[in-house]
């Protein structure tokens, strides 16, 4: 970063549009866009173009449905005299139909676009939040493709996908996958799927008449735990069920939209002696779990019987951050944990970076700093120091 009067500058830079467009038939229309009904699949991006300072190198910044041209840390890189590409999957904002394999095939896509189209050189993915399963996903599938095949049973073929391999990866505030972290915030109180005020008080931590209150007991959190894997378990075998009947009915009905409630419930947000970092008790990072718990931004709140599969199951998905990261042997990596995230565990980034067998990983972890840095320009740029130091020590 430029420097005047002892004062840093920003450095100058512009925000230019960017499209991808290509033929991709998803077997029917996912999407409510002209482009998806024509077979053809566009993506949005934004490209943060250095005026005076040209660069080979690019970080490229995705999450498997949210838009993050507008965060602070893309923004703060592009401050600093980095070039970013900003990059939206077939599912910007809406996560109903998502199929985390698809999404794997639109960063392949952005990736080619920032070396063929755009020029550069190296490309540094930037996986913030949910965004790092998915950059280990994608790094783990371009250095060794596996996948052929959707959890739902469609042909999905990744490994003729020519995806390209990535020079970096940097990881901020990353959890283990959607299906994990959904899993560990279902509530677990609920016993019938349409019926969500059909709950067990023994397990409705948010009722001032559930027997149990923090601090839990571990054997509490123990069967707490057990019964959020259940449930998850549930509506997978629930949702296959009802994709293998309408496969065998054959009729034109191809897929079927379905509601999950109560997806904000966990110990953790009421109990800040579990898992403990500096986050504040009570509180979450999309507000009031209490009140996320049945709110339609709760995680997986919308979703259909393929991408529950693809993104929300628990034992089906493929996107796990420690599973994948198990099968990066080439790719560094720069791992950097908010100290204070509201929404990210505390056990999370120690396990993706235990399961990391690249040699060349790194582990920073910023006291303080929450999952969006709100407030918090301190942290945002010790984030930014360590990626700049990392990158010049890796030659990126």
């Amino acid at each position: 970063m430029a420097m005047e009067r002892g004062l840093p500058t920003k450095a100058l830079w512009d925000r230019l549009p960017e499209i991808v467009r290509f033929r991709d038939q998803p077997g029917m229309t996912e999407t409510y866009s002209f482009a998806g009904a024509e077979g053809t699949t566009e993506l949005e991006g934004q490209l943060f173009r250095q005026r005076a300072r040209p660069s080979k190198a690019v970080y490229l910044f995705m999450h498997p449905t949210a838009t993050v041209q507008l965060l602070p840390m893309p923004e703060a890189l592009a401050d600093a005299g980095l070039h970013v590409l900003c990059a939206s999957s077939r599912y910007p904002r809406n996560d109903s139909a998502l199929i985390m394999e698809k999404v794997a095939y639109d960063m392949g896509q952005w990736v080619r676009h920032a070396r063929e189209s755009l020029g550069y050189e190296k490309v540094i993915l930037v996986g913030w939040s949910g965004g790092g399963s998915l950059s280990l996903f994608y790094a783990a599938q371009s250095e060794h493709p596996t996948i052929t095949h959707t959890p739902a049973g469609d042909l999905y073929d990744l490994t003729a996908a020519r995806l390209q391999r990535v020079d970096g990866i940097v990881l901020i505030a990353a959890h283990l996958s959607r299906a994990e972290v959904l899993t560990e915030w279902l509530d677990p109180s609920v016993i019938d799927e349409f019926d969500p005020d059909t709950r067990d008080l023994e397990f409705d931590i948010y009722s001032p008449d559930c027997p149990n209150k923090p601090p839990f007991t571990a054997d509490f959190i123990a069967a707490f735990r057990e019964r959020q894997r259940a449930r998850n378990r549930r509506i997978t075998a629930w949702a296959e069920e009802m994709l293998a009947t309408l496969r065998r009915r054959n009729d034109g009905e191809t897929e079927r939209a379905f509601v999950t409630h109560r997806t904000m419930c966990d110990v953790r947000w009421i109990d800040p002696t579990i898992d403990p970092n500096g986050r504040a008790p009570g509180a979450s990072y999309l507000g009031n779990p209490r009140t996320v718990n049945v709110g339609p931004a709760g995680l997986a709140r919308f979703s259909t019987l393929r991408s529950w599969l693809s993104q929300w199951s628990y034992d089906l998905s493929n996107s796990k951050a420690a599973v994948n990261a198990t099968k990066i042997h080439r790719t560094p990596v720069l791992q950097i944990e908010n100290e204070a995230d509201d929404a990210v565990p505390a056990s999370h980034n120690p396990i993706i970076h235990n399961a990391l067998t690249v040699a060349n990983k790194e582990f920073v972890s910023i006291k303080g700093a929450t999952h969006f840095y709100q407030g918090q320009p301190e942290h945002v740029s010790a984030c930014i120091d360590g990626i700049i130091d990392w990158s010049h020590r890796n030659d990126l």
